[in-house]
Order: C-alpha cells, then structure tokens, then sequence
C-alpha cells in the first residue's frame, strides 16, 4: 500500500508562485516515473507534467509549459512541482501519482493540497 501526501498549496494571487511537494507513506516512489495532475471544479483530473525514474526527463503539459517545472529528489522521496506565473485558471486541487505503464497513475489518489489563484 502506497499513502500519496501533496502539500505546499494555497491562497496566492495571480502572478504569484507557489511550490508543491509530493512523498509516500509506505514504499519508496524512487523507482517509478511521477506525475502531477490537477482538477478543477466541475472538470476531470488533467495531467499536468510528468518525470522520468532519474529526472533526465520531463514531460509538461501546455497550459502550464514555460510556467510550471517538475523536479525530484530520489534520496528523499520526494517529488515537486514549482509553479510560477500563476494564473486564476490554474485554481484546482492538485495530486501526484506513481505512473505505470503507459504513463498512467498507479496508485489512488490522495488528498491533493489545493491551490486557489484570485485576481
């Protein structure tokens, strides 16, 4: 059993930053890709970005490239998501997930830290 805990989210205006973290309750995620996805109100979880088992590569989805950079730290089980330029679009609860094959979330999905951008 994988525990997935998000934190760092919060109340920030627009065009401020904020940078989310992502561990594990259990066993390490050092070994899997990571990912980060987010959901708004009254829409679907999307993808956000994605990185690979090293970090050699990154994968950022377009509504947030250029703005948003994915990074992790292995030796402390950690995955992260710098989020600059925010915009009020970008309001939604935001989660991190193991990947599998495919590229799609292994595990299920934790709390999420919500991240909330006024204007």
């Amino acid at each position: 059993q994988v525990q997935l805990v998000e934190s760092g989210g919060g109340l920030v205006q627009a065009g401020g930053s904020l940078r989310l973290s992502c561990t594990t309750s259990g066993r390490s995620f050092s070994g899997y890709p990571m990912g980060w996805f987010r959901q708004a109100p009254g829409k679907e979880r999307e993808f956000v970005a994605r990185i690979s088992l090293s970090g050699g590569n990154k994968d950022i989805a377009d509504p947030v490239k250029g703005r948003f950079t994915i990074s992790r730290d292995n030796a402390k089980n950690t995955v992260s998501l710098q989020m600059n330029s925010l915009k009020p679009e970008d309001t939604a609860v935001y989660y991190c997930n193991r990947l599998g094959p495919g590229l799609k979330p292994l595990d299920a999905w934790g709390q999420g830290t919500l991240v909330t951008v006024s204007s």
